[in-house]
């Protein structure tokens, strides 16, 4: 992280339960490091023992399932996203959002009864089901067998948005969401899912409006090579890396456009 970035997050970040009075052992590496070398791992695709000696012991950065379990990434993800729609001009709740999912392969570390076959796309593996806002910024994230429909995982996905998002009006989707899915969001979300369909007559590659912001979102975090394949044993950590994936993405942006502005003359 540069000092830019390490501007931006530091004041985001959630307090230890020790310096708020909380209880709890005190923290051996400051927060700096820590989130120094989570970035690396996701960053870089290495394994945990294979954290390089600059950064703190892999047993003490691999803590960082305490953060995931107490919901502490997610907190911080989330308060990046606010700081990064407001520096864009929006509000800090989107009302429309963009829905899609990707299926990867898994490694030989994912046990079989948390993974499947996709067989619209040949692979054995994981399903990440990914909703957006307008901007491809992370609003929610559920990761499945891929043998999980593209129906039944945003079945489970967008009531979990809903509840956070209570401005959320709008979804857009691909072919692959349509049926009793769209019936059933309007019902008991109040959300219009809106298909957008690819011509019958359009050869090759073709960006469709809306749903191109969730293929980038998606390509994206595939510049994150712990994210290329699954490697994780628990749905719940795979999730998390894609919420730090994110993060550092969000932190990147914020710290350029505080450099941008620092660059402006005054008045």
């Amino acid at each position: 992280m540069s000092d830019a970035e390490w501007a931006v997050v530091k004041d985001l970040l959630p307090v230890p339960g020790w310096l708020a009075g909380r209880g709890g052992r005190p923290e051996g590496f400051c927060h700096r490091q820590m989130i120094d070398a989570v970035r690396y791992l996701v960053d870089n695709g290495i394994k945990w023992r294979a954290m390089p000696s600059d950064f703190p012991p892999w047993p003490r950065v691999y803590a960082f399932a305490r953060w995931r379990d107490a919901g502490l990434v997610g907190e911080l993800h989330d308060r990046l996203h606010q700081a990064v729609r407001q520096a864009e001009g929006r509000g800090p709740e989107p009302s429309a959002a963009v829905v899609d999912s990707q299926s990867v392969k898994a490694d030989a570390t994912v046990a079989h009864t948390s993974r499947g076959f996709d067989a619209g796309k040949k692979i054995n593996g994981r399903k990440r089901h990914l909703l957006t806002d307008t901007l491809g910024l992370l609003l929610a994230v559920l990761v499945t067998p891929a043998s999980v429909t593209d129906r039944d995982g945003a079945r489970t996905l967008l009531p979990t948005a809903a509840g956070r998002f209570r401005r959320l009006a709008r979804v857009w989707a691909d072919g692959g969401y349509t049926g009793h899915l769209t019936d059933w969001t309007s019902q008991h979300l109040g959300i219009v899912l809106d298909i957008v369909r690819r011509g019958e007559d359009v050869r090759g590659f073709q960006p469709l409006p809306r749903r191109w912001v969730v293929e980038r979102s998606f390509a994206w975090f595939l510049r994150s090579r712990r994210l290329v394949r699954d490697y994780e044993r628990r749905t719940d950590t795979s999730e998390a890396v894609i919420r730090w994936s994110m993060i550092a993405l969000m932190n990147r942006r914020l710290a350029a456009q505080s450099h941008q502005s620092a660059l402006l003359p005054a008045g």
